[in-house]
């Protein structure tokens, strides 16, 4: 049952609701952290300890002071929403800096305030970062054999014979013996 709460829980808040067009409302998010706490009063009926970091967390973010969480929680009065390097004012729609194209794709952060502007997003993503890695060492080891290779090579190549074109005529192009001079 935690499990099934907990995959509701980040369904809720997936990214995927961006795509799909679904707001996220407090009444949702209520009902989400209900949820965990059922299902922590089911897993631990007796109740969890008043320093246990869950128990702290669904009781409220004052109880998390000193720990990791807390490093990561901001206050929603003092936050500042930082789009394209420039900070947002406060009451200012996105749309009255942004323009009102719905086909506009926006990446925001929430930061504390004074901390400035967020670290900017990578130009290309690992994946594809991986895959110019892979490509561009491919071809430094073509270019490698390339300049290991004597200039002399291409004369053992086929296209390079100057009788190809009669052997090919008259059907002894395939035929390879010691000795034999076609």
């Amino acid at each position: 049952m935690k499990t099934v709460s907990l995959h509701d829980a980040e369904a809720a808040l997936s990214a995927n609701l961006v795509k799909q067009r679904t707001p996220v409302s407090m009444d949702l998010l209520d009902d989400k952290l209900a949820n965990m706490q059922g299902a922590v009063m089911m897993a631990y009926p007796m109740g969890l300890p008043a320093w246990d970091t869950v128990a702290l967390a669904l009781e409220g973010d004052e109880g998390l002071d000193g720990t990791q969480a807390s490093a990561e929680l901001m206050d929603p009065e003092t936050a500042t929403l930082w789009v394209a390097s420039r900070d947002f004012q406060r009451g200012q729609k996105v749309g009255d800096r942004l323009g009102w194209n719905e086909k506009t794709k926006v990446v925001a952060k929430l930061q504390k305030t004074g901390s400035g502007p967020p670290a900017r997003e990578p130009v290309v993503s690992e994946e594809e970062r991986k895959a110019m890695m892979a490509h561009y060492f491919k071809r430094q080891e073509e270019l490698k054999k390339l300049a290991e290779a004597s200039d002399d090579d291409y004369l053992a190549s086929s296209w390079a014979d100057p009788k190809a074109m009669k052997k090919s005529l008259q059907g002894t192009g395939a035929i390879k013996a010691p000795g034999l001079r076609l």
